[in-house]
């Protein structure tokens, strides 16, 4: 990770209640320690609550509200799991069209765990190879993805990860399509 600098570069992480507690914290770590500018952007203000699978977490500051986020001014994008914070997002109209607005730009995008669901409603996994927790599967083959069961899957910008187990190369492999920019659709 430390040959890909992320130095000058802003990422949104954006997420709410029920993110899995260490798909939030490791990546934004790993981002900060590459010299990215990281924000936690959420549907709400103040603070989101982590799990630890079923149990809660610690709560993690929003730096952002959708209302106020633009996605013009971020480089990438990270969408960490836990089965609660996805399947709240995916019904929040603003927060697709967050995601929409990175994925129709080109803009790299990781989505770990449970966080591929929520591609599904802004219409970004149609011809895209990926992974994620395994009972996404047919959600994603539905929406038109071909699905594999791999640690880290790249596909133009995309980077997708099963379970917290493959946060070392899903982070490794989010920072180097950061570093690259923007991919051609």
């Amino acid at each position: 990770m430390a040959s890909h600098t992320l130095a000058g570069k802003k990422i949104a992480v954006l997420a709410t209640d029920g993110f899995e507690q260490v798909e939030l914290t490791k990546p934004v770590e790993a981002l900060r320690a590459a010299g990215a500018e990281v924000e936690i952007v959420s549907p709400k203000a103040g603070e989101i609550q982590g799990f630890e699978h079923h149990d809660k977490g610690e709560t993690v500051r929003v730096d952002r509200t959708l209302e106020t986020a633009n996605a013009a001014n971020y480089a990438g994008l990270v969408l960490p799991g836990g089965v609660i914070n996805p399947d709240a997002l995916r019904i929040e109209a603003k927060a697709i069209a967050f995601i929409k607005r990175f994925t129709d730009a080109g803009k790299p995008v990781a989505a770990i765990c449970h966080g591929p669901w929520t591609l599904i409603n802004a219409g970004a996994v149609d011809g895209r190879r990926m992974t994620s927790w395994p009972s996404l599967q047919a959600d994603l083959e539905n929406a038109g993805a071909e699905w594999v069961d791999e640690e880290v899957v790249v596909d133009n910008g995309l980077v997708t990860s099963r379970n917290p187990d493959d946060l070392p190369a899903f982070c490794a492999k989010m920072i180097e399509e950061f570093a690259e920019g923007r991919h051609a659709a």
